[in-house]
């Protein structure tokens, strides 16, 4: 899987409210009602990592997830990243 252009990634989000392109990286800060719900997210999303066999560069603090995405393999931001993304998105907007 080859890695985006800095434009094509620009224009990928342009559709993806909240996400932003960083040091090589999309990422995204959700905020919870408390830790165990932003726990629970994380489990939720753990199991779609697994499933598409991509995983985040992630970090929890209390009530907040702060969610980054690379493809290491490919040196930067690949279609993979906007799946697991998209994903993440319809796990979270599904609560």
């Amino acid at each position: 899987m080859g890695k985006l252009t800095d434009e094509e990634i620009g224009k990928r989000l342009e559709n993806m409210t909240g996400w932003k392109y960083s040091e090589g990286a999309i990422e995204k800060t959700f905020i919870f009602t408390d830790f165990k719900e932003a726990f629970s997210m994380m489990t939720r999303i753990a199991f779609e990592c697994e499933a598409q066999n991509h995983h985040p560069d992630w970090s929890n603090v209390y009530k907040t997830l702060n969610v980054r995405l690379n493809t290491h393999d490919a040196g930067g931001v690949t279609e993979k990243d906007f799946k697991l993304a998209e994903s993440i998105e319809g796990i979270i907007g599904n609560e």
